[in-house]
C-alpha cells in the first residue's frame, strides 16, 4: 500500500486561507446504487459527534439543552466487557468514536443490496482528551489493520471467538462491545465511553453546522462516491460532505489517504464547532446541538448522567482547534497480504503508552503550601533497581526517566533470593532527611498509579552499574540526595505527557497542515 504523503506548505501566499464561502447549489448527487461488492464506504465521521458535546460547555445549566440530551440513544454494554480490563488511572478522558454503514431507516438509499448484511465501520478512531481537558489526541485505526482480536461478549449476547483478522470485524461480527475489547486488547487503554455515528446523522450535523469547508488538490468525479467537485475550495453540504468522506477513487487510492482527508475534515469541523459563529447564534446552536444528539449513539452510562455529560463538556471549554491533533497508528505493508496492513513497532506500542500514562494536570498549591520552589526533574539523580525477575526492566525506566530530565544515576538488580519484591519504592538516604522527601516526591510524582509516599533508608543493590543517556553524560551533573527507585511486583509504568513519538511527527494532521487535500 502507498505511504502516506506529507502535508506540504502552501504553494502562495494565503493557500491555506479559504476563500470567500460560496453558495451552495441546492441540488444534491444523484443516489445510485451503494457500494461495489467487498468494498465498504464508510467515513471518518464520528467525531462530529462527541464535538456536538463538546459545545455544551457554553451552555450550562440550561434546560432546554438538558432535554435535548434525552434524545441520545443508548447501549448497554458494561456488564459484557467483563472485569479484566485495563485501569484508567490518570483523569484523562478516552472516547472510542466510531462511523457505522447500516442501511437500515434513511441509510437504505447508500445501497439497499446492503440492507441485510448487518453494519460494519471503516472509521474507528481513539479520541484521547487530556486530564486537563485542553488537548484531545486522536488515532485513527486503518480497517485494513490484520490485528489479533480477542475472543469477546457480542453486542447481542453472541460470542465471537479469538481470531487474527481485520480490526473492523471485529464491529461487524460482536458489535460495540467486541470493538471496545479488541482495542482495549491492542492498546491496553481503557475506553470509558464510545459514540457512534451513523450516514444519515453524518448529513444532518454538517448540515446543522452551515457546510464544512474543504480544499481539494484534483478534481473529482466519483460515481462510487457520487461526487463531482472542482479543484479548490468547497463549502460542503451533508450529503456532500458525506460523499467526501466515503470518497476512495482519488489520489493513491489507498484507505491510509483516505484516512489523512477524513482527519483533516474534522480539524475543520472542530474549528466551526468551537467558533463564535456558531457558540453565540441560539438558533444555530439548538439546531446543531439537537442534531448531535438524534445523531448519536453512546453507552449507557455516559447517556444516562446528563450532569455528567454536561460536566465534560464544562471541562472542555479550554479544548480548541489548536489543541487538536490528528494521527494514524504507525502501519506497514502486511508481508502476507498487500492488500492489507500491519502496525509498526515499537512506534505503535510508544504512541499508544504516551496516551495511557498522560498526565498533563498542575497541581494547585493550597495556601497553606510550603513557600519553598519545586524540586525540578533534572535537579533529581535516580539509582533504578530492577526488584522483579522481568529482564531488563531497569534499562527501560531508566531511558523514561532520562527521558523526562531525570539525572539516572546507576541502573541494577534489587531481587532477593527469595523471590520478587512485592512492592515498588522510592526512598531516600537517611543523612539526607531534610531534603530526601522532597526529591522523592519530585519522582514519585511520574509514576503511574497511587502516588507512593517517600521512604527513608535504601536497601542495598545486588548489583549495579553506571547508566549513560542515549544522549550522553551530563555535563554538570547536580548535588542533590540520590533517590533510590525500587521496582516491585506491582510496578504500573512511568508516567509520560501525551506525546507524538519523533519518528511519527510528520504524519500529525493539526490546524497547521495543508488543508489541501
Amino acid at each position: 500500500m502507498p505511504s502516506v504523503p506529507r502535508s506540504r506548505t502552501a504553494r502562495r501566499a494565503g493557500r491555506d486561507t479559504p476563500p470567500p464561502e460560496e453558495t451552495l447549489p441546492g441540488n444534491r448527487p444523484p443516489r445510485g446504487k451503494g457500494r461495489p461488492p467487498g468494498r465498504i464506504g464508510a467515513g471518518g465521521w464520528a467525531g462530529i459527534g462527541l464535538t456536538g458535546l463538546l459545545v455544551l460547555g457554553t451552555l450550562g445549566g440550561y434546560k432546554v439543552y438538558r432535554d435535548t440530551l434525552g434524545e441520545i440513544k443508548q447501549v448497554k454494554i458494561t456488564d459484557k466487557l467483563g472485569d479484566d480490563r485495563p485501569v484508567n488511572a490518570t483523569g484523562a478522558l478516552n472516547v472510542l468514536l466510531v462511523g457505522s454503514d447500516t442501511r437500515e431507516g434513511d441509510n437504505l438509499k447508500y445501497g439497499q443490496k446492503m440492507a441485510d448484511a448487518g453494519k460494519r465501520t471503516d472509521t474507528i478512531i481513539l479520541m484521547h482528551i487530556s486530564p486537563n481537558r485542553d488537548k484531545a489526541t486522536l488515532v485513527s485505526f486503518p480497517r485494513d489493520s490484520m490485528v489479533d482480536m480477542p475472543a469477546c461478549e457480542g453486542e447481542n449476547g453472541n460470542q465471537v471467538p479469538a481470531r487474527r483478522e481485520m480490526i473492523n470485524a471485529a464491529y461487524n461480527e460482536g458489535g460495540i462491545t467486541c470493538t471496545i475489547a479488541t482495542i482495549e486488547h491492542l492498546t491496553d487503554i481503557r475506553i470509558d465511553h464510545f459514540v457512534e455515528v451513523d450516514f444519515t446523522g453524518f448529513k444532518n450535523i454538517v448540515d446543522a453546522l452551515g457546510g464544512i469547508r474543504i480544499c481539494l488538490k484534483q478534481p473529482v468525479d466519483s460515481k462510487k462516491a457520487k461526487l463531482t467537485l472542482a479543484a479548490g475550495w468547497h463549502n460542503l453540504n451533508g450529503e456532500k460532505a458525506l460523499g467526501y468522506v466515503r470518497l476512495r477513487d482519488y489520489g493513491d487510492n489507498s484507505d491510509i489517504q483516505r484516512i489523512k482527508r477524513q482527519q483533516v475534515f474534522l480539524t475543520q469541523v472542530v474549528k466551526k464547532a468551537t467558533s463564535g459563529e456558531l457558540l453565540t447564534n441560539p438558533v444555530k446552536l439548538q439546531s446543531f446541538i439537537s442534531e448531535a444528539a438524534k445523531s448519536v449513539r453512546m453507552d449507557e452510562e455516559l447517556a444516562n448522567d446528563q450532569q455528567a455529560l454536561i460536566d465534560i463538556a464544562m471541562s472542555a471549554k479550554a479544548l480548541t482547534a489548536s489543541g487538536v491533533k490528528f494521527i494514524t497508528v504507525p502501519w506497514g505493508a502486511d508481508p502476507t497480504d498487500k492488500n492489507r496492513v500491519v502496525w509498526k513497532q515499537p512506534q505503535a506500542s510508544e504512541l499508544f503508552e504516551s496516551i495511557k500514562n498522560d498526565t498533563e494536570v498542575t497541581p494547585t498549591a493550597s495556601p497553606s503550601a510550603s513557600a519553598k520552589p519545586a524540586v525540578k526533574h533534572e535537579q533529581v539523580r535516580v539509582q533504578v533497581l530492577n526488584g522483579t525477575d522481568k529482564p531488563g526492566l531497569a534499562a527501560d525506566v531508566a531511558g523514561k526517566l532520562a527521558a523526562q530530565g531525570f539525572v539516572v544515576t546507576q541502573v541494577g538488580n534489587a531481587r532477593p533470593a527469595t523471590g520478587n519484591v512485592p512492592n515498588t519504592s522510592v526512598r531516600y538516604a537517611k543523612k539526607d532527611a531534610a531534603q530526601g522527601p522532597d526529591y522523592a516526591d519530585a519522582l514519585a510524582a511520574r509514576l503511574s498509579g497511587d502516588k507512593l509516599p517517600p521512604t527513608e533508608g535504601k536497601v542495598r543493590p545486588v548489583s549495579s552499574e553506571k547508566y549513560t543517556p542515549p544522549t550522553g553524560p551530563i555535563a554538570e551533573p547536580p548535588t542533590g540526595p540520590i533517590i533510590q527507585l525500587v521496582i516491585g511486583d506491582d510496578w504500573k509504568g512511568v508516567r509520560v505527557p501525551t506525546k507524538i513519538p519523533d519518528s511519527l511527527k510528520d504524519q500529525v494532521v493539526d490546524t497547521k497542515t495543508d488543508p489541501c487535500q
